[in-house]
C-alpha cells in the first residue's frame, strides 16, 4: 500500500513554488498550497488533482504568526499530518543601492523572506516534534546567500540567514529524525524574473558568469526538492544545495 505523506508548499502559484507543488503530488504527496488568496492557486490546485492528488489551497502571510498557526493546523487537521515543509514564499530584492535601503525595504524582504521562513519551519518543526512524525524541512536559498552581488543586500543577507537557519535547525532537530535542507538557485527563468532577463546586453553578461552558459527553470529546481524530500536523502542533513550552472565553482 502507498504510504501516505502531505506535503506543505509555500508561495506556489508559480515558478518553482508551482513545480514543486506539482512534483511532489506526482511523488505521491497530497499538498496543501498557499499564497496571499486561493484565486492565485487556481492553476496549481487544478494540476495537483490531474496528479491523482489531494490540494489544500490556503491563504498565508508568513509575516503574521496568526496565519502561520492556522495555515499548519488547518493542513493537520485537513490532511492529516505534515510530512514534509517547503519554504518558498518570498519577495524579490528592491534592487537599490545598500546606502539608499529604506527601514521599509529592509523590514518587508527580511521579514518574509528570513522571520517568515524561521517561523514557517518552527511552527511545522513543533507540531513534528509533538507527534514524534519524523519529516524534513526544505526551504529556498540563493546564490546572493553564499556570494556577494552588488544592489541586492537586503535580499542577499536575508538568503544567507536561511543557510545559516537551516544549519542550526538540522543540528537541534537531528535527534528527533527531522532532516532541515535548503536549495540555492541561481538565476532561474521563472514568471517574476523574466522582465529583469530581455535586455540582451544584461542576459549576456549574466550568462558569462555561468560555465553551463544557461539560466536554470523552475523544474530543475523543483527537482532538487523533490530529492531531498524522498527517501533517496534520508542520510543528508543541514546541507545547502548549490543549482546554480557552476556560478560559484569559480
Amino acid at each position: 500500500m502507498e504510504q501516505h505523506r502531505v506535503a506543505l508548499v509555500t508561495g506556489a502559484s508559480y515558478g518553482i513554488g508551482h513545480a514543486t507543488a506539482v512534483g511532489l503530488a506526482q511523488d505521491g504527496f497530497d499538498v496543501a498550497v498557499t499564497d496571499l488568496t486561493t484565486a492565485a492557486l487556481e492553476n496549481t490546485v487544478a494540476a495537483i488533482e490531474a496528479a491523482g492528488r489531494k490540494a489544500l489551497p490556503l491563504v498565508l502571510d508568513t509575516r503574521d504568526q496568526t496565519s502561520v498557526n492556522q495555515t499548519v493546523a488547518t493542513t493537520v487537521a485537513t490532511l492529516g499530518g505534515i510530512d514534509l515543509l517547503v519554504n518558498n514564499a518570498g519577495v524579490p530584492s528592491p534592487g537599490k543601492p545598500a546606502i539608499d535601503i529604506t527601514r521599509e525595504d529592509w523590514e518587508r524582504v527580511l521579514g518574509v523572506n528570513l522571520t517568515g521562513t524561521f517561523f514557517m519551519s518552527t511552527t511545522v518543526g513543533r507540531h513534528m516534534l509533538d507527534t514524534k512524525w519524523q519529516g524534513c524541512v526544505v526551504s529556498l536559498a540563493s546564490t546572493h546567500g553564499t556570494v556577494g552581488f552588488a544592489g541586492a543586500s537586503a535580499y542577499g543577507i536575508a538568503k544567507a540567514g536561511i543557510s545559516h537557519m537551516t544549519r542550526m535547525l538540522a543540528i537541534e532537530w537531528a535527534p528527533h529524525g527531522i532532516r532541515v535542507n535548503a536549495i540555492a538557485p541561481g538565476t532561474t527563468e521563472t514568471e517574476s524574473r523574466r522582465p529583469n532577463l530581455v535586455d540582451p546586453e544584461r542576459r549576456g553578461r549574466m550568462l558569462t558568469r555561468i560555465p553551463l552558459g544557461r539560466f536554470g527553470n523552475a523544474e530543475e529546481m523543483a527537482g532538487a526538492i523533490r530529492y531531498l524530500a524522498s527517501p533517496l536523502a534520508s542520510y543528508i542533513t543541514g546541507q545547502i544545495l548549490l543549482l546554480d550552472g557552476g556560478l560559484t565553482a569559480y
